[in-house]
């Protein structure tokens, strides 16, 4: 039998704060060179090979790919989870100590 997304597939989705499991591929863009004075011509390429594979999205994301400035994607991506990690951010970080990622907020 075939697991939908292998390994990560056998997770139930409501057992960790990732759930979406469904996904038979990962997708990350990366770019980076080394010259400075190729950065015009390497963004376009990045952002247009973004573009071309777009058609073969979910509307799902792996929070760690998120770009630091898609922080109002963060509340999606974990969907119905993310009101339970706001409690638990409440109570074992506060002060919101451990900020520096994709930053789930407290609220206090």
């Amino acid at each position: 039998m075939r697991v939908p997304g292998g390994g990560h597939g056998r997770v139930g989705a409501d057992e960790t704060a990732f759930g979406e499991r469904g996904a038979l591929y990962s997708l990350i863009v990366a770019g980076s060179w080394a010259n400075q004075e190729d950065n015009d011509k390497n963004i376009r390429w990045v952002r247009s090979f973004w573009d071309a594979m777009r058609p073969y999205e979910s509307a799902a994301a792996y929070v760690n790919y998120l770009d630091a400035d898609e922080q109002n994607r963060v509340q999606a991506v974990y969907g119905r989870k993310y009101e339970r990690l706001v409690a638990l951010k409440n109570r074992y970080d506060p002060t919101n100590l451990f900020r520096l990622n994709q930053n789930i907020k407290p609220t206090g």
